[in-house]
């Protein structure tokens, strides 16, 4: 198949980074097609660490890697990305869709501003300014990469901008705007003038790719449950990381999309606010979260942990449509004597297999879990692995998979058991 798709299946962070640079060792291409920088994707190659914001993930491997038009960039925190990899010894192979929005600095003020005014009510947003961007695209007046790289244009946007800005900022939520007009220029003229070259539309290039059957792998960021229609509004990104999402994100056909792949994590996290039915706290919580490394690439905050619900992927998979799964972080689960899995929940006294479409439906979701006996995954049984394959699995950890794939209809194809790309399992 020359288009895979990566897709989150559930409040993101499931690992999606480590396998986008799996399968991004036999890709021509990676494309990101949504998002910004308040997500994250951390890949690990020999022990390093590389914490990618904005670029794809392929940019490891030295890929060709595209930035579509679904993506809000922030030009500076993009050049600091590029520069750090330079640094590595990795020379980034770029191209930036002219139509994506730029986030500009009013946009995180705003962003601080609105979480401050609603006080406990707050999203929990990073506070990178994404929402208001997305919100400027929206409004039509938001300034685009192409923007940026003319010199005119981009005076004529930002005269408007800065004055409609400043006004909100300072009159309405009481918030200093710390910088000038020409200060806001200068910084952005100068990067975009930098960025210049890597002007592409990522749409034709895509296409084109694809006509020549070039292996084109897509990943974006977050997880379905964030998406910002069918995921736990209000406590969702501002953008939309589900399958059709990549379609209109990148500018192609639907009837591109060959293989969809959900990644699931082998038990349950989110950040930030918002329902979380199978949600751990104390010990049990305290266990998964250190095991996983279970804090954010981006802002470093600690992620709420949980056990596995079904229900919730169930969801993911009639939205996106999922062809295969990959199952990450299995080895975080060694060591429990005891595993569960929701596989379904009691909402007003009836069953129900779906995730319910409003938060004050999930609030009353009780899980019912199915339990499964624990498994060990430490060095030996790794180097089994590694060595051998699915096959030297453990037993218990096989009914695990197996229970999940036949709940879902979807067949688990990836298995990853540590952060390395060696700590890999892939099946037919």
């Amino acid at each position: 198949m020359n288009s895979t798709l990566i897709i989150g299946s559930q409040f993101g962070d499931e690992g999606k980074g480590k396998i986008v640079d799996c399968l991004a060792e036999k890709s021509d291409c990676v494309v990101r097609f949504q998002g910004a920088n308040n997500a994250g994707h951390t890949v690990v190659v020999d022990g390093e660490k590389f914490k990618l914001h904005l670029l794809p993930s392929g940019v490891v491997r030295k890929k060709r890697s595209l930035i579509g038009t679904g993506v809000c960039i922030d030009p500076r925190v993009l050049k600091k990305e590029i520069d750090g990899l330079k640094e590595k010894g990795i020379e980034v192979n770029l191209g930036i869709d002219p139509r994506s929005q730029i986030i500009m600095p009013w946009h995180n003020v705003i962003d601080v501003g609105k979480e401050e005014a609603l006080k406990e009510k707050n999203i929990g947003t990073t506070r990178r300014g994404v929402g208001p961007c997305y919100a400027d695209r929206a409004s039509r007046i938001g300034i685009r990469f192409d923007d940026l790289v003319d010199e005119n244009r981009f005076k004529e946007k930002l005269a408007f901008n800065y004055s409609y800005y400043k006004n909100i900022c300072e009159n309405i939520l009481g918030k200093t705007i710390e910088f000038t007009e020409e200060e806001v220029f200068q910084e952005y003229f100068a990067l975009g003038k930098e960025f210049k070259n890597m002007l592409t539309d990522v749409s034709i290039e895509v296409n084109q790719l694809l006509d020549k059957k070039k292996k084109v792998l897509f990943e974006g960021a977050q997880g379905t449950l964030l998406d910002n229609d069918f995921g736990t509004y209000p406590f969702v990104t501002s953008s939309h990381p589900i399958s059709g999402a990549a379609t209109v994100g990148v500018g192609m056909s639907p009837k591109r999309l060959e293989r969809i792949i959900g990644i699931v994590k082998a038990y349950t996290t989110r950040v930030g606010s918002g329902p979380f039915p199978t949600e751990l706290h104390e010990k049990e919580a305290d266990f998964l979260r250190n095991a996983g490394n279970e804090f954010g690439t981006t802002t470093g905050r600690a992620r709420r942990v949980g056990w596995l619900d079904l229900p919730m992927l169930r969801m993911a998979q009639r939205l996106n449509g999922f062809t295969e799964l990959g199952l990450t972080k299995l080895d975080v689960l060694s060591g429990i004597k005891e595993l569960k899995i929701a596989d379904s929940y009691t909402l007003e006294g009836k069953k129900v297999l779906e995730f319910p479409y409003a938060n004050h439906l999930v609030q009353k979701c009780k899980p019912n879990y199915k339990e499964f006996d624990g498994f060990t995954l430490e060095d030996k049984e790794r180097d089994e692995l590694r060595k051998n394959g699915f096959g030297a699995l453990d037993e218990n950890a096989k009914k695990y998979i197996s229970f999940i794939e036949k709940q879902l209809k979807v067949p688990i194809k990836t298995v990853s058991f540590g952060a390395e790309r060696k700590d890999t399992l892939t099946r037919d």
